[in-house]
């Protein structure tokens, strides 16, 4: 639980970085790799779960 805040709270981070960024405050090419990353680890994170993988 305490990861999914962590990622819920940089995920809210990076969006406003990436509102900075459209409005030519922070460069683009900096905040959207940033946003990019952010979500490819909020997604995995909310995918992920526990397989069974055999005996």
């Amino acid at each position: 639980m305490f990861k999914f805040i962590i990622l819920l709270a940089l995920l809210f981070l990076s969006i406003f970085f990436q509102l900075l960024g459209f409005m030519k405050l922070m460069p683009l090419y900096i905040t959207s790799p940033i946003l990019f990353f952010v979500l490819f680890l909020f997604l995995h994170s909310a995918n992920e779960r526990k397989r069974f993988k055999g005996f």
